[in-house]
């Protein structure tokens, strides 16, 4: 099944194309454009059958700490029955195209372009294309930081077309969020929302705060404000900001321009190394 969300096409550019392009790495954010995830640059993974993922975010020291990403594409017949190798880890998978077919703790879900699942560290899944096309989907792993007496978050499944999108004030609807969590749940110590701006809307100040991003852009184009540089985004890139970053953005047009957000919440600051 196929969908609107644009991702990398994989493959490999021509020996006539430029090797110039987005792609920067700095102090303080990284952008990874769709036209340099090519198939050299994949990694494959432990326990999955016919399955590769581009390696986006990865906890680095100095720079962003508290998650991984990955853009995952798996063959007809591919998939794990242990997708997860480490004790503690949740995740939260959005899938881009085609059809996976998932088991929760036992439940069987089929799942579809715009299908959301956040998976806690106390559940068991598997994933599996069972289809004749390939399936892409997004994965954000974070290491859950429990808190005595929360409790921890329930696994759920979900799609982002029933998650009606809620404005930010004073943008008459031309800046909007769709929140899958509620902000005042604090058994979750990450939120993945999605974010979209109507052509000329904007981020009207340069946000500069604690939080991580991972941030895939869905679809669209804007210019986006990181630190001190303006840098042009489309769908299929891959923007990394560490904490304290400063960001802005213009949606210039002529669609509307959508990414899937990652930031870490609802918890103190950690001390000490590995915290």
């Amino acid at each position: 099944m196929t969908s609107r969300y644009q991702s990398t096409q994989g493959g490999l550019p021509t020996q006539q194309d430029l090797m110039t392009g987005r792609a920067v790495f700095t102090e303080s954010y990284a952008v990874i454009p769709r036209g340099v995830m090519a198939d050299i640059v994949t990694s494959a993974l432990p326990f999955w059958d016919a399955t590769f993922a581009w390696v986006l975010a990865r906890p680095l020291s100095g720079f962003a700490e508290t998650f991984s990403q990955y853009l995952v594409e798996v063959a007809p017949g591919g998939g794990s029955v242990r997708p997860e190798t480490e004790d503690g880890i949740e995740s939260v998978l959005f899938v881009m195209d085609g059809t996976l077919e998932l088991v929760l703790d036992g439940q069987a879900h089929m799942l579809s372009p715009g299908g959301y699942v956040y998976i806690p560290p106390t559940s068991s899944w598997t994933l599996h294309n069972r289809h004749d096309e390939p399936a892409r989907f997004l994965w954000i792993r974070k290491r859950y930081a429990p808190v005595e007496g929360l409790g921890t978050p329930e696994a759920f499944v979900t799609r982002e077309q029933d998650v009606e999108a809620e404005p930010m004030p004073d943008t008459n609807g031309g800046w909007a969020t769709q929140r899958f969590v509620r902000s005042d749940d604090l058994r979750h110590d990450m939120h993945v929302n999605i974010v979209t701006f109507e052509p000329g809307s904007v981020i009207p100040f340069e946000e500069t705060h604690v939080m991580e991003h991972g941030l895939f852009v869905l679809e669209g184009k804007a210019a986006y404000k990181l630190n001190r540089d303006w840098v042009e985004v489309q769908g299929g890139d891959f923007l990394w900001l560490r904490a304290f970053c400063p960001q802005a953005c213009y949606a210039g047009g002529p669609g509307q321009f959508r990414y899937l957000l990652y930031k870490d919440v609802n918890r103190h600051a950690a001390f000490g190394v590995g915290l």
